[in-house]
């Protein structure tokens, strides 16, 4: 059932971004094309460790979320697909917040 799986990879997105450190993530790589770790980390407001960053961008990226580039010792992520940006329209105009 093509509802179903689509249901299902929704579900899966929500259950991987649901958290404010992954949400802040999102915000700033829709505002920036690709970031790396460190980068993340020094304008990330809620505070940064880069050994959680790190797995916070792992989860993200393991689930489609994010991709990312290697160049040298950096890893530039970005979002893999900026639809997903959307999601903080329809947040931001909820009138249940």
């Amino acid at each position: 059932n093509i509802k179903a799986k689509r249901l299902e990879q929704v579900a899966k997105i929500l259950k991987t971004i649901a958290h404010p450190v992954k949400l802040e993530v999102l915000e700033l790589l829709g505002k920036h094309e690709q970031l790396s770790v460190s980068s993340i980390c020094s304008k990330i407001e809620s505070g940064c460790e880069i050994s959680m960053m790190s797995h916070h961008l792992a989860k993200m990226k393991d689930n489609g979320i994010l991709v990312s580039e290697k160049d040298g010792k950096q890893v530039y992520y970005r979002i893999a697909d900026t639809n997903l940006l959307k999601i903080f329209n329809c947040v931001e105009n909820c009138e249940f917040l």
